[in-house]
């Protein structure tokens, strides 16, 4: 449990672990983004929050930003790949409505972002915590083409890592920021998905557009 708790906050402890552990917190880092995003059942690992702070801490110790860039780039692409090959694989019988992590919840929530913006969705994912980790499943379980899928997976992958670490590499020193970095890294994850919200909202209007319309020719 000392050991989870450790991974789950590791953005807050990211300046230690560097101290500690120096060029292996590279290592470190690959793994959590990879297995984030590459396995169904770590989807509460950070993601969002660790990619700011790396960038925040690469400006000011030995940490580079661009190895830092080009490896969790790589840590995020692989392991949306490898999610989509474990979907294929198993499909969607391992979810469980009474399930502490593969909530079969979680599952529909994910379809319905696939089913309406079919391969947008491994990009739009990406910066939606849980969704994140579970759209690539359903891809693979849907037997989207890989082809496809891959092309999201590396367009995607390019903005979420490079937009957070290089988002926490000019602005994540500032004083304000620094105090109040729980609340930034909140408001960035916001901005992030305010495009899906709008998107949705559109739909919304649009099928209440359609009903309004069908109930007006009946009558």
């Amino acid at each position: 449990m000392q050991a989870l708790d450790w991974f789950l906050h590791i953005d807050d402890k990211l300046g230690e672990v560097i101290n500690n552990y120096g060029m292996w917190t590279y290592a470190i880092l690959f793994l959590i983004i990879f297995c984030e995003t590459g396995l169904v059942v770590t989807p509460f690992l950070p993601g969002d929050s660790l990619l700011f702070a790396a960038g925040a801490l690469s400006a000011t110790t030995s940490m580079n930003p661009v190895i830092l860039f080009v490896l969790l780039l790589v840590a995020a692409i692989i392991g949306d790949s490898l999610n989509y090959a474990i979907g294929s694989y198993v499909g969607t019988r391992i979810f469980k409505e009474d399930a502490k992590i593969l909530k079969l919840s979680h599952l529909r929530r994910t379809e319905k972002f696939y089913e309406k913006y079919g391969g947008k969705t491994i990009f739009l994912a990406r910066f939606v915590p849980i969704v994140r980790t579970y759209a690539p499943f359903v891809a693979g379980a849907a037997n989207m083409r890989y082809s496809y899928f891959f092309f999201y997976n590396c367009v995607g992958a390019l903005a979420w890592v490079g937009g957070f670490i290089f988002l926490g590499y000019f602005f994540g020193n500032l004083p304000v920021v620094k105090e109040n970095f729980g609340i930034v890294v909140l408001g960035i994850i916001i901005v992030s998905v305010l495009p899906i919200v709008y998107e949705i909202g559109m739909g919304w209007l649009e099928k209440r557009k359609a009903q309004a319309g069908g109930a007006e020719s009946i009558e």
